[in-house]
């Protein structure tokens, strides 16, 4: 009796094991599998189930871990496996709604990254090639190659044709978001251009700010002016924002390029609107207080309480912010894992 298996069996084996993890999202395994038995990616029939699986329910560590074996310039030689390909990336369906990103401009931005990953790796030119529909019906397998001219449509225009309704939610959620942050950055504007004229202490019989020399009042001064002016570019990121095409390009790159920035610029003015406080209300302290040390306690709960909103940022919104960053400059799914060191 046999104690040991032969090779094809255990690679067949392995080749179930392998597309049963691919369907469940578990890439250890995966990994695991390619390390020690590189010889599967030979098998085009395994990879090319395998690629559509991942491709299918939009996996974006198997991708990196498929993409690094270096199947998908294999599988995609051949114009009909590249059809395969191309047309899993073009569907559309509720599971391949994203739970790694917020929002639906990013789950947009990530169909946009898909296709265009599958485009740079198989063939630059693939854009403009061919999405060709199957007769309907049941029909003898020797005819699925036919091809009726009336039926092609490039895999561009199924893609966008497929989410209209993703599309129209994601340009919803930047108009929304705008209007309220260019609404914020508005009142930020107002408050730190009226502080400009309405110093801490007031001005001299000519004009100047009566403390001018003191170093607290060059802080205010300055905060006072770059939150002026991070208040001013965020509000035309919004406005810039606002006024887009909402074409389904722009949330690869623009949108969210303008949104990140339009955000970057608005935590930036509410930050100096903050410090000006801290020291145009420093100031007033230091003239009506200081003369009493016994006072002096009143600085710790105002430091305490301005840092109150910095935390409550950290918090709440740079988790979101990062996401939104790697997102759009840093995608993993254009980087590769390296499986052997």
């Amino acid at each position: 009796m046999k104690t040991h298996m032969e090779t094809p069996k255990i690679l067949e084996l392995l080749s179930n094991i392998v597309l049963e993890a691919a369907s469940r999202g578990i890439s250890e395994i995966v990994k695991l599998c390619f390390e020690h038995f590189p010889e599967l990616t030979w098998n085009e029939n395994f990879t090319k189930q395998l690629i559509k699986e991942v491709v299918n329910r939009r996996y974006v560590e198997l991708f990196r871990l498929v993409n690094a074996a270096r199947t998908i310039p294999f599988l995609t030689a051949n114009t009909m496996r590249k059809d395969i390909l191309m047309k899993a990336v073009v569907e559309w369906s509720p599971r391949c709604l994203l739970t790694d990103v917020s929002g639906a401009p990013f789950v947009m931005q990530r169909e946009l990254q898909w296709f265009k990953v599958l485009e740079d790796t198989s063939d630059p030119s693939s854009k403009s090639l061919k999405f060709k529909k199957m007769l309907p019906g049941t029909i003898d397998p020797a005819l699925k190659s036919l091809r009726l001219p009336d039926d092609e449509k490039p895999y561009w225009d199924d893609f966008v044709e497929n989410r209209k309704q993703l599309l129209k939610e994601a340009g919803e959620w930047m108009k929304d978001t705008s209007a309220s942050c260019s609404l914020v950055s508005t009142l930020i504007i107002t408050v730190a251009f009226a502080a400009t004229f309405q110093v801490p202490g007031g001005n001299n019989d000519e004009g100047i700010p009566i403390f001018l020399k003191r170093v607290s009042f060059m802080v205010f001064a300055v905060s006072d002016a770059f939150a002026l002016f991070s208040s001013v570019t965020a509000t035309l990121m919004f406005l810039a924002i606002l006024t887009s095409r909402y074409t389904a390009e722009d949330f690869l790159m623009s949108l969210p390029g303008k949104m990140i920035l339009g955000l970057t610029f608005l935590f930036l003015s509410l930050a100096f609107m903050l410090v000006a406080f801290g020291s145009a209300l420093t100031i007033v302290l230091s003239e009506r207080f200081l003369q009493s040390e016994r006072l002096m306690w009143i600085y710790i709960p105002i430091t305490l309480f301005a840092a109150i909103p910095v935390v409550l940022f950290a918090i709440l919104q740079l988790p979101l912010y990062f996401e939104m960053v790697v997102s759009t400059y840093w995608p993993r799914l254009y980087r590769p894992l390296k499986l052997w060191e």
